[in-house]
């Protein structure tokens, strides 16, 4: 199959949503999505059923075919938003063995009978039975250039129309995957076009080896069952990659657990400092969802701004909270925080080492005046120039025990005014249209 490992924050953060999907109900724009897209399966697969040349095939193999169908349907490889199958092998084959027009159908057969049991063991919500209508749309276009061509019998000559066919279900599949991740999952374009390249890239390399598969069955029909032992040891290699990805989950909830533990010890050691730095959360998660970062940056923003101040565990409490301006030894002291952070996130090991080199930068400048290190520009890690800025806005906005807080638009009028020397502009940019819908990102 080849490597079908995603870079892993993304993989963890779709897989972990789909799998929690899996054993709920529809509801709302999911329910309407799904149900209009199952019902236009339907009325296109029966229509396209009564179309072109008939082709006699007996009941024996039409049955195989299903079957075949729904064994190699359950072999998954768990990509995000949903999963690369082996059913390519079986699916070629169909096209050329059965007539065209009824083969829709028959991979709709074939997808309820593969999921018939996660759902009767509880594993997947009866109402997520009429996902197999959805997931089967990658079928009509192929099979309809099949019947276009005349709906002929395999041989090798014949091997551009495979190419063709399998053009067409790319696309039939992009089309409809994409109306529902941008839709129901609110999955990027570009998030998704990254998953599902896996997805296409199983398909096309299972592709001629389904077509041998059909020019073999055109003599002798039972021959389409000779890919399962295939899907038998792509479904050991899809059980072992999935162990991999549990461990993988487990691993990332462990030092997710990790950082809010340290957020919450920071929150119940200092209450202003612990609320902010959950505050500062929720704007730079925001932000960076605005700046359109994914995955690993993404969630490193998050744990960054989680514990960029967890280093104020070791400032003394009569420094921390000095009720006026500090002397030039007090803010020296105040400023060994991010040093301190990223001391204590190293003793942890593991991801949260990396979050510290972040926890460190949060107090550079853009043009290089800021702590512990003069960085500037570009050398400022991108999720410690989110962080810094938002903290900045964060607590020009809150009261302070030695000054109130700042207006809204007196805290933009400051960012704008310190672009480019303390914060990247690209940042501020970002901010501003956050903060102009309510602090909320973008759907």
């Amino acid at each position: 199959m080849g490597s079908l490992v995603q870079p892993r924050s993304l993989l963890e953060e779709l897989v972990a949503a789909s799998r929690e999907r899996r054993g709920s109900r529809l509801a709302g724009r999911d329910r309407l999505v799904t149900g209009l897209s199952a019902l236009g399966f339907g009325v296109t697969a029966a229509a396209l059923a009564g179309l072109g040349p008939t082709r006699h095939v007996s009941a024996g193999v039409l049955f195989t075919l299903i079957v075949a169908y729904a064994l190699a349907s359950r072999v998954e490889f768990e990509t995000g938003t949903g999963s690369a199958v082996a059913t390519q092998v079986v699916f070629v084959p169909m096209l050329f063995l059965l007539p065209a027009g009824i083969v829709p159908l028959c991979v709709v057969a074939g997808l309820i009978a593969g999921s018939l049991p996660e759902i009767l063991d509880g594993e997947v919500h009866p109402q997520r039975f009429a996902l197999q209508f959805v997931n089967s749309w990658h079928a009509v276009a192929p099979a309809a250039v099949v019947l276009l061509a005349g709906d002929p019998r395999a041989t090798w000559a014949r091997f551009p129309l495979v190419l063709g066919a399998l053009a067409a279900q790319l696309g039939a599949d992009l089309a409809s995957s994409t109306i529902r991740g941008r839709l129901v999952l609110d999955v990027s374009l570009r998030e998704h076009l990254r998953v599902l390249s896996w997805v296409y890239l199983v398909d096309a390399a299972l592709t001629p080896c389904g077509f041998a598969v059909a020019v073999a069955a055109t003599a002798t029909p039972y021959a389409a069952l000779a890919p399962l032992p295939l899907v038998g040891l792509l479904a050991l290699l899809g059980r072992e990659r999935q162990r991999r990805i549990d461990y993988a989950l487990e691993l990332g909830r462990a030092y997710r657990g990790t950082a809010f533990l340290l957020g919450d010890l920071l929150e119940a050691d200092d209450a202003y400092t612990g609320s902010h730095s959950r505050e500062v959360v929720e704007i730079s998660t925001a932000v960076a969802k605005e700046l359109g970062l994914v995955g690993e940056t993404r969630r490193s923003v998050e744990l960054a701004a989680l514990l960029h101040d967890i280093g104020k565990f070791r400032v003394p409490p009569e420094v921390l909270n000095k009720p006026g301006p500090l002397t030039p030894k007090e803010r020296r002291l105040m400023e060994t925080h991010t040093v301190e952070g990223e001391t204590m996130l190293l003793r942890v090991g593991g991801l949260l080492a990396d979050i510290g080199a972040l926890v460190r930068s949060c107090h550079e400048h853009y043009n290089g005046s800021g702590y512990p290190d003069g960085l500037a520009g570009e050398a400022i890690p991108l999720a410690s120039r989110i962080v810094g800025c938002c903290d900045a806005f964060h607590a020009m906005t809150s009261d302070r025990p030695y000054r109130r807080a700042r207006s809204v638009e007196d805290a933009i009028a400051e960012l704008h005014r310190c672009s480019g020397t303390q914060f990247d502009p690209a940042v501020v940019a970002a901010l501003v249209r956050v903060v102009g819908r309510g602090g909320r990102p973008s759907d």
